[in-house]
């Protein structure tokens, strides 16, 4: 996906008992014997890498459970010269407590989140998993204590050059993001070279191997769901038991994937307003379509007359639109959202608005601390307290670059511009601009790989589960179907009729589904569906 700052919406939690009989397709299932080996993994010098063991221990941090326990991996900085420099990959994990089956990999989607602390924050969505699997996560290359990625202090003038006036000129703009690139490199070292979803799928075979599991179980949400594909594709007779949930595109541009995401936040956006007008605490009035203009007027003036924060800086209309979109991630923060609005509206006070965007740079971010080199040449773990403030953001712009090949140049990104505009606004009048500066976010950076555009089709792998929300404002429901046709016969679509961004979390349906499939193997039908769940009705409107 091209852009997404929320990963796993850890607000959303649901309690998930039973076990919902399905239809086991025994066709596709992981077999028992030992899968063959690829030339991929044989390669001179990656012996040492697939031959370790991790050293559990009990995780540092106060936030950190007492039960979940931490460890690493060390994998190649550059897998074409794997007896070079090396980087450590941080773990987490809950040790199963029923009749161990393996372990189950989780990523919980960005690009750019810590898996290890999503695990220590929303563990408990998975323990039924601990049933038959050690539940386990990782930060990728690039992220939290994996070596993380920083622009320093340029990521404030990325927001100030994406964040000017639309009348700004648009090569200053293409200026300012080519020198802050530039910048980006030198704050961030040799691992932004190596970053990207081809080299952290390579880690999880790493992973697979120090955990001893003979092949990959994994859950993969929105981004989440790329990166198991693509190791799908570069290790299919290693594929498990795979679930892959709000499915990500693996083709469209960087530009597509910016309006199909305007278009998703803003059906979200009028499903939410539907909802609060019939609330009679609704901030944006009783009728649906002025409450849409409201919020397009609440925006334009606050662009134009920010109100002060807490912090110092101006809330502007596009940190509202931020905020906004991060919002509908979840139709359980509906009620929270409309008394975050009804703050702005009725005292002027953006700070409920400010916790929906705290997964952007909102306060000063400060000089990178370097981590020291390994007497082999490589980076051990990053300390918790020296992971950079930006390194959300600044590790999903890096992962969505390396994953993209496109490069338009100055001439043809001014020349079309006018044309995006107009699209991305008839797409959404609230987040048509917002969604238009992302996509110029790879400007200046290198090339992209080719990998998952071209290579990530036709796999012949066990059957895999994906999972398409109908109302999911990230990841559209297309993208599902789209994906499914692309990886081929191994893909069976479980369609959810439901809001929000995934369907795990959401809905009780998805979940003993996901989990049936993964603890059993048992599948549901290829296109059979899930119901929408109740609305998130309990503190606000009567939806």
């Amino acid at each position: 996906m091209q852009v997404e700052l929320e990963t796993w919406p850890s607000v959303r939690r649901c309690a998930v008992t039973g076990v919902l009989g399905l239809t086991l397709l025994g066709l596709g299932l992981p077999g028992t014997g030992p899968p063959r080996a690829s030339a991929r993994d044989t390669g001179p010098g990656l012996a040492r890498f697939y031959d370790q063991r991790i050293a559990w221990s009990s995780c540092e941090g106060l936030e950190m459970p007492k039960d979940l326990q931490c460890g690493k991996v060390t994998v190649p900085l550059d897998y074409a010269h794997p007896g070079g420099k090396t980087l450590d990959v941080a773990l987490a994990r809950y040790r199963a407590t029923g009749d161990p089956q393996g372990s189950v990999l989780l990523n919980f989607g960005g690009p750019g989140g810590s898996g290890v602390n999503e695990l220590a924050a929303g563990g408990k969505e998975f323990m039924h998993l601990t049933n038959g699997y050690d539940v386990v996560t990782f930060d990728p290359r690039g992220v939290g204590r994996s070596s993380p990625v920083t622009c320093g202090p340029a990521s404030l003038k990325i927001m100030e050059a994406t964040g000017s006036d639309e009348a700004a000129e648009p090569a200053d703009v293409l200026n300012r993001l080519r020198d802050a690139a530039d910048e980006c490199a030198k704050y961030s070292g040799p691992v932004l070279p190596h970053i990207g979803t081809v080299d952290a799928a390579r880690d999880m075979e790493v992973m697979r191997r120090a955990l001893g599991d003979g092949r990959l179980n994994y859950l993969g949400f929105s981004y989440g769901t790329r990166l198991g594909a693509v190791y799908a594709a570069q290790f299919p007779d290693r594929v498990g038991r795979m679930v892959l949930d709000g499915v990500d595109t693996l083709t469209e541009p960087l530009t597509e994937q910016g309006l199909a995401g305007a278009r998703g936040q803003q059906t979200a956006l009028d499903n939410f307003l539907d909802w609060c007008v019939r609330d009679v605490a609704c901030p944006l009035g009783r009728d649906a379509r002025n409450a849409r203009a409201e919020v397009e007027r609440l925006v334009a003036s606050l662009d134009s007359e920010p109100v002060p924060t807490g912090f110092g800086e101006p809330f502007t209309g596009q940190d509202l639109v931020g905020a906004v979109g991060q919002a509908l991630y979840s139709q359980e923060l509906w009620p929270s959202l409309e008394r975050a609005l009804a703050q702005l509206v009725e005292n002027g006070d953006p700070s409920g608005l400010q916790g929906f965007s705290s997964g952007g740079v909102t306060f000063p971010v400060r000089e990178p601390v370097r981590t020291a080199d390994r007497g082999d040449g490589g980076a051990g773990l990053t300390a918790e307290e020296d992971v950079p403030m930006d390194n959300l953001p600044a590790a999903l712009m890096a992962i969505n670059c390396a994953d993209d090949p496109d490069r338009p140049t100055a001439k043809e990104i001014t020349g079309s511009l006018d044309r995006l505009r107009a699209r991305y606004e008839e797409a959404s009048p609230v987040f048509g601009r917002y969604r238009l500066t992302q996509v110029l976010m790879c400007y200046g950076r290198p090339r992209g790989t080719d990998y998952v555009r071209d290579d990530v089709k036709d796999l012949d792998t066990a059957k895999m589960l994906l999972v398409g929300t109908r109302g999911d404002p990230a990841t559209p429901y297309r993208w599902t179907t789209q994906t499914a046709e692309r990886l081929g016969s191994a893909a069976v679509v479980l369609d959810n009729h439901g809001e929000g961004h995934t369907g795990y979390a959401s809905s009780l349906c998805v979940h003993r589904k996901v989990d049936d499939f993964l603890l059993y193997g048992t599948l549901p039908p290829d296109g059979s569906s899930c119901g929408p769940e109740d609305p998130a009705n309990s503190e606000g409107g009567s939806g």
